[in-house]
């Protein structure tokens, strides 16, 4: 069992910048399968980026070259840095884990047996 919690959301211009971050509590180890999803007013939860246990990263179409996921396995704290933000990427940000370290892969399926609760970000044009 392991539980997510986001922040690090918020309100932005277009064209600045956001760092999201994911604690992760109630596992020992620090290195996982874990991703970004989000979910847009009407629309629905997509993959945004991934890292899985080695740290092989994957994003999605829309955000490469702009965001960049990253992990901290001092703390145990997923990141999302957005940069060059713009409209469309305003929505519910969620973290996702995958505790099997052996046999996951980075994924922007939903097949992630846990979330967090989800961070608001908001970029206004």
């Amino acid at each position: 069992q392991v539980h997510l919690l986001e922040s690090g959301g918020g309100s932005v211009q277009a064209g600045g910048s956001l760092r999201l971050s994911c604690a992760a509590s109630g596992s020992a180890d620090s290195t996982y399968c874990m991703g970004w999803f989000r979910q847009a007013p009407g629309k629905e939860r997509e993959g945004v980026a991934a890292i899985n246990t080695g740290g092989t990263r994957i994003y999605a179409d829309s955000v490469k070259g702009r965001f960049t996921i990253s992990r901290d396995t001092t703390n145990n704290t997923l990141s999302l840095q957005m940069n060059n933000l713009n409209p469309e990427d305003t929505a519910m940000y969620y973290c996702a884990a995958d505790l099997r370290r052996l046999r996951c892969m980075a994924t922007l399926r939903e097949s992630y047996p846990y979330w967090g609760q989800g961070t608001q970000v908001t970029v206004s044009s």
